[in-house]
């Protein structure tokens, strides 16, 4: 028996000899070491997919609430389509950037998620829809909404580009998106055709009996408290991994955050090039953009204006590039058909890939 447990001893002897001469002295910190990053990471991850998945049914259920309730408290449908259902598809990235820029150092990744959306809609929104069916939209759509958001683009990179966006600036994005809303209204209401467009639309959405308006006023509760519930899991995820990972809150808005406040957007897009409705792929993609740097950027500025601490020029230079390719595009042809989908795509890929290049 002593022979058994002196051979036993000296076996884990031996075992434990080997194990110190493999990882050094201090194997307990090397064990902490090399198992600590697994399980934050894997939570992180979770947390940022779960996020995803609640903003994007949440936010979608609550801009479906919102245009009931309108349409039955009797707002026009040109009032609809340009407030509640353009300001609807930018909620989670407001909701997102909001949350972000009221913490501390936050405003980077507000920052980065108006940008990497921007990008993102521009050319992987863009481009899988057209790719899934070559869009021919109306030209005077592209010249006058993608001249508008055009022009945001470069007011909002204007007002940022010295490093800083502060709380005068948020404040003037937001007056400029009263300014443009009252032009969308105007527009739209001079246009019959997308008036029925937009009517057909929350017909669809309404049904054919008139909603219970405590019901939907319940579910449009419910369903904003789970849209800033998956805000928050997205935001917690995104900076737990780029915390493990060693990525900064700029890179993280630009990539992780931009892309899945951007899937309500693809799904509505994709949906509509399905049916070979073009005009609204367009005016969602254009809306959605326009929404984000003049709604999204001014909100994240009155929150929590102050200095950037990355520099986002080179960012803001690509995010108007791509929107000036992808509408130079469509407007020589009159048509984005599916080779120049593949280079919208191929870009978006590229800049991945490669990184958005921020300092």
């Amino acid at each position: 028996m002593a022979g058994t447990v002196g051979a036993f001893g000296a076996e884990r002897t031996s075992v434990r000899s080997r194990h110190r001469d493999f990882v050094g002295d201090d194997a307990s910190h090397t064990i902490e070491i090399t198992s600590r990053p697994l399980c934050p990471m894997f939570t992180s991850l979770l947390l940022v997919v779960l996020g995803l998945g609640l903003l994007t049914v949440a936010a979608d259920r609550l801009v479906v609430s919102a245009a009931r309730l309108s349409r039955v408290w009797g707002l026009s449908s040109v009032l609809i389509g340009a407030v509640v259902l353009g300001v609807g598809t930018s909620l989670p990235e407001m909701l997102v950037s909001g949350l972000a820029a009221a913490a501390p150092r936050g405003l980077d990744l507000a920052m980065g998620n108006v940008i990497g959306s921007n990008i993102a809609n521009m050319a992987m929104v863009l481009g899988l829809s057209a790719l899934l069916a070559p869009m021919s939209g109306q030209l005077r759509i592209i010249r006058r909404e993608g001249l508008m958001m055009l022009a945001a683009l470069v007011g909002f990179s204007a007002l940022a580009i010295d490093g800083d966006l502060t709380r005068i600036e948020g404040l003037v994005l937001l007056v400029a998106l009263v300014g443009a809303l009252t032009l969308l209204v105007r527009w739209a209401k001079s246009d019959d055709s997308d008036d029925t467009i937009v009517g057909s639309e929350l017909d669809e959405m309404v049904g054919e009996y008139p909603p219970s308006v405590r019901f939907e006023v319940a579910v449009g509760f419910v369903s904003l408290l789970a849209t800033l519930a998956g805000a928050r899991l997205l935001l917690t995820g995104a900076e737990g991994a780029g915390r493990e990972l060693g990525i900064s809150e700029a890179v993280i808005g630009l990539t992780v955050v931009a892309v899945g406040t951007s899937l309500p957007e693809l799904a509505t897009a994709l949906a509509a090039a399905r049916r070979g409705e073009n005009d609204l792929v367009l005016g969602n993609v254009l809306g959605s953009n326009l929404f984000n740097v003049l709604a999204v950027g001014g909100v994240s500025g009155l929150i929590g204006g102050g200095p950037l601490i990355a520099d986002f020029g080179m960012p803001m230079l690509l995010m108007i590039g791509v929107s000036i390719l992808a509408g130079g595009m469509a407007a020589t042809s009159d048509e984005l058909n599916r080779w120049e989908a593949g280079v919208l795509l191929a870009s978006y890929v590229s800049l991945i890939a490669f990184g958005l290049p921020v300092s």
